[in-house]
């Protein structure tokens, strides 16, 4: 059985809660201008406490000086500890510190910038130990040609999660309107290995995933065979004009009559036929 611990309660010390006033132009010489209203004392141990005094700084809006006092053992003068500033409740703090692998977002990489892979990362494996192609692999490190690294497990899944539930799965918005999806479309381009049954590459040019990779049941309006359905035009009733009209004659049409005299005068001496 653990025994209990106790603790004692500090008792407010009179000398130390008295030394407002010193405690105050202590603050005012930190923060090199005067010091807002007193806001408590809190006793800290036996004869010490500390003063609380609002900032007026417009940039440390919330904040408060928090000066220290003690006094020595069966001594009747009380000093100045320490002075700091403290944010109060409510101050404008920065945001809590993070290391830079964890601060980096998809996006944040820009030209000539290196993004250094943890040893131990857990979306990635040695390439012996995983690959869809074993026979693949040996060959390839063979020839000196093989990856160190390749994804895992891990690494896979959430590459999946991160596709299948973005702007490339079934769920976006132009998939939910696409004709058909594009695991039947013919510029779908299926990828190879384990992701190849959920997962491939758009290669339409008009597409607005071209070049990236989309799910099966993905979808967008340039599918393959997304035809329009040519729609028959409306039949127009026949409009006759009965307002005026003209006087036709109905029959054979008449045969033509030949010029009046032939093409030769009979007055010409007649041309040679060319006989001996």
């Amino acid at each position: 059985m653990t025994p209990a611990t106790r603790t004692r309660t500090a008792v407010v010390d009179d000398a130390c809660a008295a030394a407002a006033d010193q405690a105050r132009s202590a603050a005012e010489g930190a923060a090199g201008r005067p010091v807002g209203a007193h806001q408590g004392f809190a006793p800290e141990g036996d004869r010490l406490g500390t003063h609380f005094f609002a900032a007026t700084d417009p940039a440390y809006a919330g904040w408060r000086w928090a000066v220290t006092v003690a006094r020595a053992a069966r001594a009747r003068v009380v000093t100045v500890d320490e002075v700091v500033l403290l944010p109060g409740e409510g101050a404008l703090l920065a945001p809590e510190w993070l290391p830079w692998s964890d601060r980096v977002r998809p996006g944040d990489l820009g030209v000539g910038d290196l993004l250094v892979t943890a040893v131990d990362d857990e979306r990635l494996t040695p390439a012996y130990a995983a690959g869809d192609d074993l026979g693949e692999e040996t060959v390839a490190l063979e020839l000196g040609f093989g990856r160190v690294r390749v994804l895992s497990l891990d690494g896979r899944d959430d590459a999946a999660d991160r596709w299948y539930d973005g702007a490339a799965g079934p769920a976006a918005p132009i998939a939910q309107a696409a004709p058909a999806p594009c695991g039947t479309c013919g510029f779908y381009l299926r990828l190879v290995g384990g992701l190849g049954p959920l997962f491939g590459a758009c290669a339409n040019e008009y597409a607005p995933d071209d070049g990236r990779v989309v799910s099966a049941d993905h979808g967008c309006g340039a599918h393959s065979e997304a035809a329009v359905r040519a729609e028959s035009p409306d039949r127009v009733e026949t409009l006759v004009d009965d307002y005026r009209f003209e006087e036709v004659t109905v029959g054979p049409p008449p045969l033509p009559t030949a010029p009046p005299g032939g093409s030769v005068d009979d007055a010409e001496a007649g041309e040679p036929l060319g006989h001996s």
